[in-house]
């Protein structure tokens, strides 16, 4: 896809239609599965249906109507997937049905719903499976790291020593750095090295998972939400996408060291010259993980491939992006993500969170297929000299400096995202108003006027 797009995706009534019908199926011939899917959504808002890893069926004639809902068959396999929409694989194979849902670790789910499974595949590999409810529809659950198979293979332990080598690498990375350029070179080194030895998705999914850690480190919301999730046993595996923020001289290393990790850009956004801001989305095929890495954009650069130039100089004032690196650090450094991502029914999550006393902001998107709103956001301390420096080179006002150091700048965020029809774009105008919502100087006025 040109990276320089906005981007074509389409709602899919038709294949939504037939999945909603699959489960149907399943459902009524596995109560057990029924009564989860109700538990997950009535008590963390997360949607059976947002983590479902692939469906196997042995019945030919539902091959055209696979086809005709939109999901084509993958390299003379009996593999078929949706590339256009955010819908499980299908299988065809013999024996029983079967539905396989995601979690981020499957002895965490056994353990979290006092199940005792055999577990096929081998601890700290990259795919393990274990059967939940047995019969001619099974359900199962998925643990995948950077491999889209359907079957665990057998790794060398050496691999996998490697692959717990590099986790343990990037959760306890240097982070700060006097010097930018520095910590950019230290983290695209170890990136090369974990590529070099395990390849770049399982790489990958290491990075991202400890990206997540270090965020939630920072994001109380997070850490709440994640804390009800372990309880039911699937982790983050209703992530949707991570948000890095990046100054514009650094961005065309944060995107190569990305593109070392298989993210491939997919669509531009831009939020319009009043806001100065756009994004290049990238996703990384294998793990289905989408990026949004936001800079200042000023409306002459659209014609370029900003992703890839090396000579783009700050924006003089900063816009939001820009400001906020300078203030919290690059994302992927000192700062972490600005904010992640995650599928839910939206109404039930913010009847949660209502009951839970985090409060949200007014949603930025609010259609039949799209919903998206952003938890009210941390304040994060900011270091004084990054003020005066701002301050100086005039890119704040004097009140706003008074105001930075006495409370601070908001710094993450965490979302309510829900999905229907398959659509896997995003509502470039609602992202526009939020981001000029959150930028932190508007912060400033809308914290001063309620004091």
């Amino acid at each position: 896809m040109n990276p320089n797009t906005t981007g074509s995706w389409q709602i899919e009534k038709h294949a939504e239609n037939f999945l909603t019908d699959v489960l149907k199926e399943f459902y009524e011939a596995c109560p057990q599965a029924l009564a989860f899917a109700t538990d997950l959504q009535k008590n963390i808002a997360v949607r059976l249906r947002d983590i479902i890893d692939h469906i196997s069926f042995n019945d030919q004639n539902i091959i055209p109507k696979l086809i005709n809902s939109g999901w084509m068959n993958k390299a003379g396999e009996h593999i078929y997937q949706n590339e256009t929409g955010l819908f499980p694989t299908f299988i065809y194979q013999d024996g029983p049905k079967k539905l396989a849902f995601k979690v981020e670790f499957i002895d965490d789910f056994l353990i979290a719903n006092n199940l005792q499974r055999e577990v096929i595949g081998q601890q700290g590999s990259q795919i393990r499976m274990a059967k939940i409810f047995e019969g001619d529809y099974e359900f199962w659950a998925v643990e995948r790291h950077g491999t889209r198979s359907f079957s665990p293979e057998i790794l060398p332990e050496y691999i996998i020593q490697r692959a717990t080598h590099y986790q343990h690498l990037f959760r306890t990375r240097q982070r700060k750095f006097s010097d930018v350029n520095r910590g950019l070179s230290e983290i695209e080194k170890l990136v090369d090295e974990a590529v070099g030895e395990i390849g770049k998705d399982w790489s990958c999914d290491l990075f991202l998972r400890a990206e997540r850690e270090y965020w939630m480190s920072r994001n109380k919301a997070g850490r709440i939400q994640k804390e009800r999730q372990d309880k039911f046993g699937i982790g983050w595996a209703n992530q949707d996408h991570h948000t890095f923020d990046s100054s514009r001289q650094y961005f065309y290393v944060t995107i190569r060291i990305l593109e070392k990790l298989g993210f491939e850009c997919r669509e531009l956004f831009y939020a319009g010259a009043g806001a100065g801001w756009g994004s290049q989305i990238l996703e990384q095929p294998v793990l289905q993980s989408v990026i949004f890495a936001d800079i200042d954009l000023a409306p002459e650069e659209l014609n370029i491939d900003f992703a890839h130039a090396e000579n783009i100089q700050p924006l003089h004032p900063f816009r939001r992006a820009g400001l906020w690196c300078a203030m919290h650090g690059e994302s992927i450094l000192e700062a972490g993500l600005n904010h992640l991502e995650c599928m839910y029914d939206s109404k039930r999550f913010n009847e949660i969170f209502a009951e839970l006393n985090i409060p949200m902001m007014t949603p930025f998107s609010d259609f039949p297929h799209l919903y998206q709103a952003l938890t009210v956001g941390e304040w994060w301390a900011v270091d004084n000299d990054k003020i005066n420096s701002l301050e100086s080179d005039r890119h704040i006002s004097k009140e706003a400096a008074e105001n930075f150091r006495k409370n601070g700048a908001i710094g993450s965020h965490f979302e309510n995202l829900e999905r229907n029809y398959g659509f896997k774009g995003f509502n470039q105008p609602g992202i526009d108003d939020v981001l000029r919502v959150i930028d932190p100087r508007k912060q400033l006025v809308d914290n001063e006027s309620t004091n």
